[in-house]
């Protein structure tokens, strides 16, 4: 059963409250069928710490789902502050997103975007329907990070600054309710 059918929920409105809720951004890419794929996304979340899983989505219209159905690995890159044009460049259908765009190849030919704050590296785990999304759960098997990059920060419909953070001591690595 659809949203639209079960709730009386307005998308417009949701995705106004959603906005809410700063993200970080990233393109997510990969090498299915011979073909390099790639999309700008806030819908990135860690999972699970063991094993290793972080999560995304595709929409189910995207032309290129049966690509990223078909992939046998992941790069998953999170952008600097100052890439707001790739980001922008990636978020647009249809375009040639890979001319001019710098990058190398990682695990299963995925490309691994240059300039980003971090990048995992990820093989299928599970895929799941998620209403109008594709939730593919992907394993981590390499990642690295660029702590002295402040990463792209999406909210309320636009790109976001992170202030610079104090000094302080670092989250606790386990919280237990």
């Amino acid at each position: 059963m659809s949203a639209s059918a079960s709730t009386s929920i307005d998308p417009r409105e949701m995705r106004q409250a959603l906005g809410q809720f700063p993200t970080g951004v990233c393109i997510v890419t990969c090498r299915g069928d011979g073909e390099d794929c790639g999309m700008t996304m806030s819908s990135f979340n860690s999972l699970s710490l063991d094993p290793p899983l972080v999560l995304f989505s595709v929409d189910k219209r995207a032309l290129s789902l049966p690509h990223w159905e078909q992939a046998k690995g992941f790069a998953i890159n999170i952008l600097s502050d100052n890439q707001q044009a790739i980001s922008n460049r990636f978020a647009r259908a249809g375009s040639n997103k890979w001319e001019g765009t710098h990058f190398h190849r990682g695990f299963a030919e995925a490309p691994v975007l240059a300039g980003v704050a971090a990048v995992f590296e990820c093989r299928p785990w599970a895929t799941h329907d998620g209403g109008d999304h594709i939730l593919f759960i992907v394993e981590v098997i390499e990642m690295r990070s660029t702590p002295d990059r402040r990463p792209l920060v999406f909210s309320k419909g636009r790109y976001a600054k992170l202030e610079q953070t104090q000094d302080v001591a670092p989250w606790p690595l386990a919280i237990h309710y």
